[in-house]
């Protein structure tokens, strides 16, 4: 296995252009495919997850080219034709099984929906629950409630059902892109309190782009009506991708400064709010319309609730060792099902460094150590494991990322970037 040794960081500064939101890519990638027309793609960005989704979409016939730098995807007008081949491998792209399963069970046929290792551990039940309740007839060949999965499509005419809302978002999302689709109208109830509820904004902002439309009561309730059909918009901008944003918001924070464009104050990704969080840790922030600037400040620890932004609220843990007093993150019970178990490799690997760790269920109090201790950090095949922990390198200590390589998940030149504003007098 691969590692990378980050020599300790002294100071931050400089500029970072961030590359295309993943959740934006992969949604506007599959809505495209299902739209009349052409869409030209800017910004798309090219990571593992994103070349799944690519690879299943061309595997069911959708042409998607390349002209300078702009991807074009030529529309189906609709559902897809049952494909020749019907086995389809997903990766650990959550953002391409969740929705592609969803689209499958609305064709006719029977298909193989599979993944790598991890992903044949993170659930999907809730999901195929729901589409069993529709009229689609899916069951599991391997573990029970995860891929890989038998799906036969073509049943779903609409209706009602009901999806638990405390695991994941893109069980809603899934359900969300591919109903509209279908001849009547669907009713979709969630059950307990919906999580990461900015992914919705996200689902359903994208959706109204490709001109259909969905009625969304309280996150509660939605109402989709049949028949509808996506409407190419053109041309597509994806801004840079948030998630990724917060390790390069959060060094500035802890040591430095740094100006961070693709990215403004008027951000459809519920991943800004991280800017909040920060601010209250102490960090300075300034937000304009097409760039962020972040400066160092004197951070203190904070008792915050981020369940609307579970993947940058790994960030805030790291930026706790760096914090006068202890640091407590509540609500993030999906840490537990994400890419790996977030809430263990979290807190094993905050242990290494020093720092006193205590976990809940659903949360995480991080105590500082006096000085940091140089650890080699499992990484879990998990990308936001690897970077995240990166910038414990600010703690004028090295640190060591085994199978760095898991970044090509989402940020393939991640480290590249990180180095450009780091500066080490070592």
């Amino acid at each position: 296995m691969n590692q990378l040794t980050i020599k300790p960081v002294d100071s931050i500064s400089g500029e970072i252009m961030l590359p295309g939101s993943k959740s934006l890519t992969n949604r506007v990638l599959l809505l495209a495919a299902l739209a009349n027309g052409k869409t030209e793609i800017s910004n798309l960005l090219k990571s593992d997850d994103t070349s799944h989704m690519v690879a299943a979409l061309s595997q069911l016939g959708v042409e998607i080219s390349q002209e300078n730098d702009k991807t074009i995807v030529t529309g189906n007008s609709g559902l897809f034709r049952p494909p020749e081949k019907k086995a389809f491998f997903l990766g650990n792209a959550g953002t391409a099984i969740r929705p592609l399963t969803a689209i499958l069970s609305l064709i006719p046929g029977v298909y193989t929906v599979d993944g790598d290792e991890y992903m044949r551990e993170r659930p999907i039940a809730h999901l195929t629950e729901a589409l069993s309740v529709l009229g689609a007839k899916i069951s599991y060949t391997g573990n029970e409630g995860c891929p890989p999965l038998l799906v036969e499509g073509g049943h779903i005419k609409g209706g009602k059902v009901s999806v638990a809302g405390h695991i994941s978002s893109q069980y809603l999302t899934a359900l969300l892109m591919s109903l509209p689709l279908v001849r009547d109208e669907s009713t979709i109830n969630v059950i307990g309190e919906q999580v990461s509820k900015p992914y919705l904004d996200i689902t359903l902002q994208t959706m109204k782009d490709f001109g259909v439309s969905v009625c969304n009561d309280n996150y509660e309730t939605f109402r989709i009506p049949g028949g509808q059909k996506y409407r190419t918009p053109g041309n597509y901008l994806i801004e840079g991708d948030a998630s990724s944003a917060s390790y390069f918001f959060a060094a500035a924070a802890i040591k430095g400064k740094t100006i961070v464009r693709g990215l403004g104050q008027y951000s459809v990704q519920g991943d800004i709010q991280f800017l909040d969080t920060i601010e209250q840790m102490g960090a300075e922030v300034d937000r304009h319309k097409e760039y962020i600037i972040v400066s160092k400040g004197k951070l203190n620890g904070v008792d915050v609730d981020l369940n609307h932004i579970p993947d940058a609220a790994m960030t805030i843990a790291i930026m706790a060792l760096f914090a006068e007093g202890k640091t407590r993150i509540r609500n993030i019970y999906n840490w537990r099902v994400k890419e790996t178990d977030r809430m263990t490799a979290m807190a094993t690997e905050l242990r290494k460094l020093g720092a006193g760790v205590q976990t809940t269920e659903d949360s995480i109090t991080i105590q500082p150590p006096d000085q940091l201790k140089s650890a080699e950090i499992e990484t879990y095949g998990d990308h936001r494991i690897a970077m995240v922990f990166s910038l414990a390198a600010l703690g004028d200590i090295p640190i060591t990322i085994k199978d760095p390589d898991c970044t090509k998940k989402t940020f393939p030149n991640y480290f590249t970037e990180f180095a450009k504003i780091s500066q080490s007098n070592v």
